[in-house]
């Protein structure tokens, strides 16, 4: 009586990870440290809560699954200020729709992107190994076969897509890529997006590119795949872009996000939203509004992980292959087995992290892509963020 498709999905990362941790106490008298999720910790604008109490009663309305004109515009002059996009190149009633968290974007998009077939065969969507674990699901969903591409330290966290065979390339429906890339923060640069872009346009599949991180870096502000676009001419033919007020304003439970791209790829995502999907509240469009407006908050936040990135810096050093990524806010740190040291780091320092294995699947370099390592978010304040450093550094060596 269960859609046999749910077989193909292992226990989500965070369900192992307390599988993994059962039976284990932490050490009395220290502070338990949580940095397996990357749930940001730093305070969001007071503003927030000012706005949501002003539109209080509109939450007696049905909210529109386009979401608001003042949302939607608010989106288009970020994204035209944010990537340098030629005036008009964003419509913001053609191009765009919010979304009630990107994860759930991200999810429903391989059903709008996916055919039943593609050249007769089963179709295919490629993702980078490691993966955000939504990708995987939506394939599945979507009845394709998804296709991992080792993202190493030899191919600089990147994968070479365009080393695909011919016959996947044929069949290929869709493409995942994070940039910056969770969990290694790698970013793809302007040659790499036009590169995928141009592939997908001589092969007919749809570029998705999750773009949550991308307010969060180190020195360099990421390209993204719209300005790729833009300097291909300025269509966004075959392209769809995802991005989160989650990390960028540190309101996770906001839920609030959009994707923008292909006009006729929003139209069809718009139609299959109308059937399974709830629009965002009012009150939550109006502070999303008020926070896509806004950048004293997003330079703010961005300091304040700069400041712990160069806290990790100074405790690990060159310990664990520590490279200081140029986007996102985790650390990628080889241990040679990221479960035992998980489990080692729990019971003798009270620190959470994450095992890479959990974010990967194995097969084709896969266990080189993820078992030997750490993935550690660094979400917490910078007090416990050095204490956790200086627990990692003495527990592991």
């Amino acid at each position: 009586m269960l859609n046999q498709r749910l077989e193909q999905l292992k226990d989500y990362p965070f369900q192992r990870l307390r599988e993994l941790l059962a039976g284990i106490t932490p050490p009395a008298g220290l502070e338990p440290i949580v940095m397996s999720i990357g749930e940001p910790q730093h305070a969001y604008p007071d503003f927030v809560g000012e706005v949501l109490h002003q539109h209080r009663h509109l939450y007696g309305k049905y909210p529109p699954l386009a979401g608001t004109e003042e949302f939607r515009q608010a989106v288009a002059d970020w994204l035209t200020r944010r990537y340098r996009l030629p005036p008009g190149m964003i419509s913001a009633e053609r191009n765009l729709l919010p979304l009630s968290g990107t994860r759930e974007g991200l999810f429903m998009i391989a059903l709008v992107a996916v055919p039943e077939s593609k050249q007769g065969q089963r179709p295919a969507v490629a993702m980078p190994n490691p993966f955000y674990q939504c990708y995987v699901g939506a394939a599945n969903a979507a009845g394709a076969e998804a296709i991992f591409m080792p993202a190493l330290a030899q191919n600089g966290f990147l994968p070479d897509f365009a080393g695909l065979p011919k016959e996947v390339l044929a069949r290929l429906a869709m493409v995942y890529l994070c940039s910056p890339a969770n969990p290694q923060g790698t970013v793809a640069d302007l040659a790499y997006l036009e590169r995928l872009i141009g592939l997908a346009r001589a092969h007919d599949f749809v570029v998705v590119v999750d773009e949550c991180y991308t307010e969060i870096y180190d020195r360099v502000p990421p390209p993204g795949a719209l300005e790729a676009c833009a300097r291909m001419g300025g269509s966004l033919q075959n392209v769809m872009v995802f991005h989160s007020l989650s990390k960028r304003s540190s309101v996770p439970g906001l839920r609030s996000g959009f994707c923008a791209g292909d006009g006729d790829l929003i139209a069809a995502f718009a139609k299959l939203r109308s059937y399974g999907a709830a629009g965002m509240p009012l009150p939550l469009l109006a502070a999303s509004t008020a926070l896509w407006r806004d950048e004293a908050h997003v330079d703010a936040n961005r300091a304040l992980y700069r400041e712990k990135f160069a806290i990790a810096e100074s405790i690990i050093g060159n310990r664990f292959g520590f490279y200081r990524p140029p986007g996102g806010f985790f650390l990628w740190l080889d241990v040679g087995d990221g479960e035992t040291a998980a489990r080692k780091l729990y019971a003798e320092a009270a620190v959470t992290t994450l095992p890479g294995r959990y974010l990967t699947r194995e097969g084709e370099h896969g266990e080189e892509a993820g078992r030997p390592y750490l993935r550690v978010a660094l979400v917490q304040d910078a007090g416990k963020t050095r204490a956790a450093m200086e627990r990692i550094r003495d527990t592991l060596g």
